[in-house]
């Protein structure tokens, strides 16, 4: 799956796409998906300008576009005008590497259960087989329409 696939299922756009491609997708089971780190990311020039790191929220960030990826090709639902996963919640997030321009991100999510329209996950996010980012994250398929309903 290209760029131009993955924003079919969600609604993320430059400069906030974090996935520029899926590898494998099996869906009710997993999605390993890949981001290629640039020096020319918005990021770097203020984290750090001497030091680039990609910032470890982005990786998350990353992580949780590829399990809403992967939700959406399970439930057959493409993106729409109407409809939308959003991170719900993460937990155990733990960092273990920083990511640097030049790397590779590999992304593996797999579904841990789905209750009551909540999707639980485990993600990983590793550069050359080294763990980067691992967390338990959670999303919620929601209308738009419903979403903008506040209070």
């Amino acid at each position: 799956m290209d760029v131009t696939e993955i924003q079919k299922y969600i609604p993320h756009r430059y400069p906030f796409l974090m996935l520029d491609r899926v590898g494998e997708l099996e869906e009710n089971s997993h999605i390993v998906a890949y981001k290629n780190v640039s020096i020319n990311e918005y990021f770097f020039q203020g984290h750090f300008p001497d030091i680039p790191v990609m910032p470890g929220v982005l990786t998350l960030e990353a992580m949780a576009q590829a399990s809403g990826v992967l939700s959406a090709k399970t439930i057959g639902t493409e993106k729409t005008k109407d409809y939308v996963f959003l991170l719900a919640g993460a937990e155990k997030v733990r960092y273990k590497s920083p990511i640097f321009p030049g790397d590779t991100i590999r992304i593996d999510i797999k579904i841990l259960r789905v209750r009551n329209g909540l999707w639980q996950y485990e993600g990983k996010a590793s550069v050359n087989d080294a763990l980067s980012c691992a967390a338990t994250i959670y999303c919620k398929g929601v209308n738009k329409k419903d979403f903008a309903k506040r209070g």
